[in-house]
């Protein structure tokens, strides 16, 4: 168990958008994560949980190791791209602290001790925390399931917040496929109109609404053709508690459709 100073009242979901950010100054979402520290939050976490948009498995699996070997899960870019290094620890023992909770709910888990870490965790987090001095190790997604699946196995890992770990959910507010045209001329309006109902249904505590969003989001099939990167946002949401306080930290967009909106949700 934590001190009560070391104790996380905060749980977060990101989007990290591309891993062109890591190259390219002009992304607006780098400058964000940049400030991170200094604006967002201050608070030296003794480890780090990242629920990765960029890990699909059919059950539950966190990932268990001692180094954070880099997983390069892009193609077609700038070759520096692939010479970046994260050299966080692994965080083994939260691994095992994380199958510990979500068996315990009722879950599947799985250890795997081989996998690094992909570019939905490593790409912000040298941005976030550039000391690479944290542990860190990830947990998968289940896009054949639903939000409400996710929001449970968040609600399972919540005692992790009084053991000093920070639980950040990375994904894409906004993630169309690759077909989908792009904006020229600000916002797409169906994507503003999705992403302005996140907004409105978080702030506003209608955590269930996020969970039934194929019912009740407009343009949800185009926001989010698959989940994948919805999904981290359900448990940053469950880890956080019913009573929780959800705020926007951050918005920005890529090509009027690329959707980098940030929230950090408070515990009572």
């Amino acid at each position: 168990m934590a001190s009560e100073e070391e104790m996380i009242k905060e749980t977060f979901y990101i989007s990290h958008g591309t891993p062109r950010m890591t190259i390219n100054k002009s992304v607006p979402a780098r400058s964000f994560l940049e400030t991170w520290k200094n604006k967002v939050y201050s608070k030296k976490p003794k480890s780090i949980l990242v629920i990765s948009a960029h890990w699909e498995t059919q059950v539950p699996v966190v990932n268990a190791i001692t180094h954070s070997d880099l997983i390069y899960d892009f193609y077609g870019f700038p070759a520096p791209m692939y010479q970046i290094k994260y050299p966080a620890p692994g965080a083994p023992d939260l691994a095992s602290r994380v199958q510990e909770l979500l068996t315990g709910s009722g879950f599947e888990c799985v250890l795997d001790k081989k996998r690094g870490l992909d570019h939905g965790s490593w790409v912000p987090l040298m941005f976030m925390y550039p000391e690479a001095n944290i542990p860190v190790c990830q947990l998968s997604v289940q896009s054949h399931l639903d939000g409400e699946h996710h929001y449970k196995l968040g609600k399972a890992l919540a005692p992790l917040k009084e053991e000093g770990v920070l639980i950040i959910g990375s994904g894409s507010s906004v993630h169309p496929s690759n077909n989908t045209p792009t904006c020229n001329d600000g916002v797409a309006p169906w994507a503003a109109e999705f992403d302005n109902w996140v907004e409105d249904a978080l702030t506003t505590g209608r955590y269930e609404d996020v969970n039934n969003y194929k019912a009740k989001a407009p343009h949800w099939k185009l926001a989010h053709p698959w989940p994948e990167h919805f999904y981290p946002l359900h448990v940053a949401m469950g880890a956080s508690s019913e009573n929780s306080k959800a705020e926007l930290i951050h918005r920005s967009w890529e090509h009027g459709t690329l959707g980098y909106a940030c929230y950090k949700f408070t515990s009572s």
